[in-house]
């Protein structure tokens, strides 16, 4: 049996965008990849985030948001490390230590979408479609798995 490789996403806050793509990974990658999230701060988990990955059939209304430096995250090795910050914020991005690949993957922020509730949705919907695809075209051309994403 192969080895899982394993991935962590991290962005400032793990309140939306890096917990979306862990969950994406994790709802196709089986027993060869598994997908972690954490921030440089620790967040809240975005409530709008939780609906509409909800749209999808993917419940993460029972993660938490963690820290780069929380036991759980800073014990692992990586084989992967994807910061997910946009480029406003890429400055403050953190640069997570591994021997893993390094990889930078810019989406919008859901937290400073301030719109009214079904425009600010439809946003977040945006945002997420955009990790799901990139996380589908990841899983095909780097780490070889063909099945798609749900």
């Amino acid at each position: 049996m192969a080895r899982v490789r394993s991935v962590l996403f991290v962005c400032i806050h793990n309140s939306a965008r890096s917990q979306m793509a862990e969950a994406f990974v994790n709802a196709r990658g089986g027993n060869r990849l598994r997908a972690f999230s954490a921030g440089l701060e620790r967040g809240t988990l975005n409530p709008d985030v939780v609906r509409v990955m909800k749209e999808l059939g993917i419940d993460v209304s029972g993660n938490r948001a963690k820290r780069i430096d929380d036991l759980g995250i800073a014990s692992r090795d990586y084989d992967y490390v994807v910061t997910v910050c946009d480029e406003a914020s890429a400055e403050r991005c953190p640069v997570y230590p591994t021997r893993g690949k390094r990889l930078h993957w810019s989406f919008p922020d859901p937290s400073t979408f301030t719109e009214a509730e079904e425009v600010r949705l439809q946003k977040i919907r945006e945002v997420r479609d955009a990790i799901r695809q990139r996380i589908e075209q990841w899983l095909i051309e780097d780490a070889g798995l063909r099945e798609p994403v749900p």
